[in-house]
């Protein structure tokens, strides 16, 4: 059984402790770390406590991640671009439309489907049906993503996404022209409480900071790159939401009158990490899928695609 551990800081003292797991864990829920806590898989200064426990500066935080069950996902042949590949780490493009890993009445067709049938070993961290995944990208985001092959490689690039030093970089279509060159939006995300199934910004969120520049403007349209600090579920389309610049062609958050691209244009284009093994920075980028390029091409020309 691994044993991570984290020790705290002053800018995370008084926090209680299943929200300090959630937010140190980029791949733990705060309903995680509670069953975790529970369970009695983890301990403060070696003792257990309980949900509600308010963290204290410089305490030990250690938790057990429980042996992975035997896998029961079945490999498929499922053409997929690896864009590196080592004995300990994969890096893949993923394409849009693609579901990352199985769930419940969803078995087949995602991307660990994918990766099991090209890669046998593969980190069982996070489980029987989320083997590899240190983290996420939306069914219809498409772009790079690590997967782990090895639990020490795992539990490296994991540790990388909880200090922030993790190169993520995204382009996206936003609705509306920015009027500033650069920005961060920091604003906290979590459940939205009139909707459980979006996310929003809401006040006992996780924090999440994202930072973008400005490509290029167009008529009802922006260019716009970001960089990620923090990696929470959805954090650009909710960020850019919230701040009146909803992602073109995103049914969740997006207007109903936006561009038909059978989802939001976001494409993970630039990811760097430092290798969990060699500690070697290694980075790589891919250019945006054919429809999001299209798209552009026809926002430069001028064309009324709305």
């Amino acid at each position: 059984m691994e044993v991570l551990s984290h020790t705290v800081t002053s800018e995370e003292g008084n926090e209680r402790i299943d929200k300090l797991l959630a937010n140190i864990n980029e791949d733990m829920s705060r309903s995680q770390a509670q069953a975790f806590i529970k369970d009695g898989l983890v301990k403060v200064n070696g003792k257990e406590v309980k949900s509600n426990y308010k963290c204290q500066i410089e305490d030990e935080i250690t938790w057990e991640v429980p042996e992975p069950e035997p896998l029961d996902v079945k490999p498929e042949n499922i053409p997929i671009e690896i864009v590196y590949e080592d004995e300990h780490v994969l890096v893949v493009n993923k394409p849009r439309g693609m579901v990352i890993h199985p769930s419940v009445g969803h078995m087949s067709g995602t991307l660990v489907n994918a990766i099991l049938y090209h890669c046998k070993d593969l980190s069982g961290i996070n489980g029987v049906l989320r083997p590899g995944i240190v983290h996420r990208i939306d069914k219809d985001t498409s772009g790079l993503l690590m997967v782990a092959k090895s639990d020490q490689a795992h539990v490296g690039l994991a540790k990388q996404l909880s200090e922030k030093t993790v190169k993520r970089k995204y382009e996206a279509i936003v609705h509306g022209e920015l009027p500033h060159e650069v920005g961060t939006i920091d604003a906290p995300i979590g459940r939205d409480p009139k909707d459980r199934q979006r996310m929003a910004i809401v006040d006992n969120g996780r924090h999440a900071v994202t930072h973008f520049k400005v490509l290029k403007r167009y008529n009802q349209f922006t260019h716009v790159e970001c960089r990620l600090e923090t990696g929470r579920t959805h954090q650009i389309r909710v960020h850019f939401k919230y701040i009146g610049y909803p992602l073109a062609g995103d049914p969740k958050y997006g207007p109903r009158k936006t561009l038909e691209l059978n989802g939001q244009a976001l494409h993970a284009k630039v990811i760097g990490f430092e290798h969990p093994i060699t500690n070697k920075w290694l980075e790589f980028s891919v250019e945006p899928p054919e429809i999001f390029q299209e798209t552009l091409e026809q926002l430069e020309k001028g064309i009324d695609i709305l």
